[in-house]
């Protein structure tokens, strides 16, 4: 008879088998999807105004694609990415201030150091639940947003931080709009395979198992709170790396811009709601819709009432939260289903 150790290591390749053919399954529609954003780019590449929209579109993609492993996977609604988002700039930014190190090489520690900060300040919080979950999450916000505004020294205070316009690849500045877009579908494509990757992992499963229901998955045996760190972990690490990309491109930034809740806070959780909480691709197709939508609005609104813009947004946002409680993804899904039928 087999030993002890040889039967648990059979039921562990068993259980991954199945995982990894359902990966690599993906592969081609996640392939699929990247490819459709490069031909956008492609087609585009000469508009400089469209380039700088699917930069954005891009990033917020990524960055909405790094908030669903927490927030849509495991139903952890934090409203607190911002201040991960912030960590990662400002990491990388001191990093080739003040050391010389190339930003390439820079968003690691960033990506680590917002996996670091995400870990101490979600612990004692992850004991909470639903709604005061997320006002804990928003209060990290406001402190960080208090300690960025007199840590000059690292902020650069309510002055912010500017980065020297030095041209090279090295230094990950470039001319053209064109490069910028690439580097953001880049990361976009990174977070993307994260997300696919952690949905069909154990990990993964588990994080549904605590949405679900949490009691019965700590019953099951499941860490509860070990596994919405990891998950957490991995999202901020994400979040970092997109805080990072984001400073460099636009080379200035100050703590009220990094730490805005509304722009990268909430919007990264209203992106994914919208394109489907909770989906692979959803962060992707919410991006696609809210980010033109919102430039397009500001364009047209925004000099003939202050205001107005947001104001629009906000009930196009509202009228999808009521009646797309699924958001674009499950649209889709039922409309494929109905036409199959």
């Amino acid at each position: 008879m087999p030993s002890d150790g040889l039967t648990l290591a059979g039921s562990v390749r068993s259980v991954k088998a199945p995982l990894i053919r359902t990966f690599a399954g993906e592969l081609p529609t996640a392939a699929a999807v990247v490819a459709v954003a490069g031909a956008m780019v492609a087609f585009w590449s000469d508009d400089i105004f469209t380039l700088n929209i699917l930069a954005t579109m891009f990033l917020f993609a990524g960055l909405a694609s790094a908030w669903n492993v927490i927030g849509g996977f495991s139903g952890q609604f934090s409203l607190g990415h911002s201040v991960f988002f912030a960590v990662g700039a400002y990491t990388t930014a001191n990093l080739y201030l003040k050391a010389g190190v190339s930003p390439w090489l820079g968003l690691l520690p960033a990506a680590a150091l917002a996996a670091a900060v995400a870990t101490l300040l979600s612990w004692p919080v992850f004991r909470l639940r639903g709604p005061f979950f997320a006002i804990a999450t928003m209060a990290f916000t406001e402190v960080a947003l208090a300690l960025g505004n007199y840590w000059t020294s690292l902020t650069g205070g309510t002055r912010g931080l500017s980065i020297p316009f030095r041209l090279g690849w090295a230094n990950m500045i470039f001319r053209d709009r064109l490069s910028y877009a690439l580097l953001m579908l880049g990361f976009a494509t990174l977070c993307l395979l994260v997300a696919l990757a952690v949905r069909r992992s154990r990990l993964g499963y588990y994080l549904q198992a605590v949405r679900d229901n949490e009691g019965a998955a700590a019953a099951a045996g499941v860490s509860v709170l070990r596994v919405k760190l990891l998950g957490m972990a991995i999202s901020a690490a994400l979040t970092g790396v997109g805080g990072g990309l984001f400073l460099m491109q636009v080379r200035v930034a100050d703590p009220a811009a990094l730490l805005s809740v509304f722009d990268f806070g909430v919007k990264f959780a209203l992106i994914a709601l919208i394109g489907g909480l909770g989906t692979v691709y959803g962060p992707f197709l919410g991006a696609l819709v809210v980010v033109p939508l919102e430039g397009w609005l500001r364009a047209e609104l925004g000099g003939v009432l202050p205001g107005a813009n947001l104001v629009v947004l906000s009930i196009c946002l509202i009228l999808v939260a009521l009646f797309l409680k699924t958001g674009i993804t499950g649209l889709f899904a039922t409309i494929v289903r109905r036409m199959a039928r």
